[in-house]
């Protein structure tokens, strides 16, 4: 299988959790979390919307009926994947594809909970990892193979500080959508937590997220670091500035339904650029054609490394 089969089926997965995620958010701030009340099925004797469900069942539905279409492109790329020499790839492959059942057993129990806030979170949080994983599978499929270390270890250790307030900036914005008031039905429950305190939290560590990338950013410069990786911090701090902006105005706006789904599409765009800066700190390795079919992947030596004699 050519790695560009793989390349473009993995950025296909990439696209597809994005738009789960999306879709996800239509079906909540259009209050349609149970237009389909039951699961598997979307009534007690139809897997599909009836008319009686209305424009609810219809937008539930059509949120369970993309599912399909990502299973098939995982499946799709699991294959490819193992069909291919990436071996490095099939773990990423993998748990993108088991991504997928996992995802539906907790919108199923987020369904049969009666859109319980928290389940609500989950369900978004396995959907944004799915993002991530996908992601960093893509990035990977277009180069050879793993290589050494670009940057010094503390500002790889910084890169992975940022990755962990990525997800607590993003663990934390899912217990603002459960106290605040769109629910996904207007019979379901919040979490009880005073929205303006929670929000007030979320907002904190969003300012660290963005002093943590400010300062990676500085230190990449001030120490002359591969381009790749100061593009990959830039744009991530690009995109952390919009996702504030968005996210304040929002808030002061009293969460109009276009803005707040603007909000999640950013969130989907944090999560990749996060995903691409932890992708950066490490080079490609190098390639040693072997024949037609398959390839050696080794390390790419440190520049003025001697080679040792064979």
């Amino acid at each position: 299988m050519r790695n560009s089969t793989v390349s473009r089926l993995a950025l296909a997965s990439v696209v597809a959790n994005g738009l789960i995620v999306l879709t996800g958010g239509v079906v909540r701030l259009t209050g349609s979390g149970l237009g389909c009340p039951t699961w598997p099925r979307c009534t007690e004797e139809s897997f599909v919307s009836t008319p009686e469900l209305a424009v609810h069942g219809v937008i539930e539905f059509g949120n369970r009926l993309l599912t399909f279409v990502l299973v098939a492109v995982a499946a799709a790329t699991l294959i490819a994947v193992f069909r291919s020499a990436r071996r490095d790839l099939r773990r990423w492959a993998v748990l993108a594809f088991l991504g997928i059942p996992a995802q539906g057993v907790v919108g199923g129990i987020t369904v049969l909970t009666g859109l319980n806030p928290y389940t609500v979170a989950a369900h978004f949080l396995v959907s944004i990892g799915l993002v991530a994983i996908t992601t960093t599978m893509w990035l990977r499929s277009r180069e050879p193979g793993v290589g050494q270390l670009l940057v010094r270890r503390p500002f790889a250790l910084l890169a992975r500080g940022i990755a962990a307030a990525t997800a607590l900036v993003l663990i934390i914005g899912t217990l603002v959508t459960g106290s605040g008031p769109h629910s996904g039905d207007p019979d379901a429950g919040r979490t009880g937590w005073d929205p303006a305190l929670v929000s007030q939290l979320h907002a904190d560590v969003v300012f660290l997220l963005v002093g943590l990338t400010v300062a990676l950013l500085v230190a990449l410069h001030a120490t002359d670091s591969p381009g790749r990786v100061r593009r990959a911090a830039r744009d991530l701090l690009v995109v952390e500035l919009a996702q504030g902006v968005v996210g304040y105005v929002q808030y002061f706006t009293d969460l109009p339904i276009v803005l707040v789904l603007v909000h999640m599409a950013g969130a989907v765009l944090i999560t990749v650029y996060a995903a691409r800066l932890l992708w950066s700190v490490r080079g490609p390795a190098s390639e040693l054609p072997v024949d037609d079919d398959t390839a050696v992947l080794r390390t790419a030596p440190r520049p003025g490394a001697v080679p040792r004699p064979s």
